[in-house]
């Protein structure tokens, strides 16, 4: 069995990965990595490094930073600023991470990104209640972030990115709430209208705190350097 069915503290019935859905998790993890790398090492004596907005297979170079982000993406979404009940948090700065990478090399890299580390996050603390809320909550969803890549050439592309991203990850988690957990709507509200409050008042809150942080010259500078350093 790759999951059990297991009931938790609010008497719900959820879908936990077993040890060999965990491995499994892991090992599609690893592939896609794995291919990515591979082709990268294939091409590397056919093209040069990528230049800032050129489309092409990920560089080991790139892949590491992708890593990186993902890394510390994990940590900073640990560090919940404040936790909602029935799932979501704002935590500091965890969502910009994951953008970055679509931010530095273009959308293949933010979507790879986006993907991995859902199903990281799958794997060290899953809510599933039901199979294919999985893939919407944790692929889709997270996997959207990676949408930050399509302005990775814009002018203001990191927050036209960010928000970009963000906003991707926002419609997956509405379509979420509303179909998967509507049972859980407030008093009065239909169960379209409660995803919708409900989801932006985590996504929204963190992306404001964000975007305030972002608009510091400093932090704006900071940014452009460190895409100067991966993209070289």
């Amino acid at each position: 069995m790759l999951y059990q069915v297991v009931t938790n503290e609010w008497d719900e019935t959820t879908y936990v990965p077993t040890t060999l859905g965990n491995v499994l998790l892991a090992a599609v993890l690893i592939v896609l990595l794995a291919m990515a790398v591979f082709f990268a090492r294939k091409y590397a004596s056919r093209q040069a490094a990528p230049r800032e907005g050129k489309k092409g297979l990920l560089t080991v170079r790139q892949l590491t930073f992708c890593a990186m982000s993902i890394a510390l993406g994990t940590v900073l979404s640990n560090l919940k600023l404040f936790e909602f009940p029935y799932g979501g948090s704002v935590t500091p700065l965890s969502m910009l991470v994951i953008c970055l990478p679509g931010y530095f090399f273009g959308l293949n890299a933010g979507l790879l990104t986006g993907v991995a580390y859902g199903i990281l996050q799958l794997i060290i603390d899953p809510y599933v209640l039901y199979p294919m809320q999985l893939v919407v909550d944790y692929l889709l969803a997270f996997g959207a972030l990676g949408l930050s890549g399509i302005f990775a050439n814009s002018r203001f592309g990191l927050i036209k990115g960010y928000l970009t991203g963000v906003l991707g990850r926002y419609v997956f988690a509405v379509i979420s709430g509303w179909i998967f957990f509507g049972e859980y709507a407030w008093e009065g509200w239909a169960p379209l209208p409660y995803s919708l409050a409900y989801n932006a008042s985590y996504i929204f809150a963190e992306a404001a705190i964000t975007i305030v942080i972002l608009a510091i010259p400093a932090v704006r500078n900071g940014m452009a350097q460190i895409k100067k350093l991966a993209i070289q």
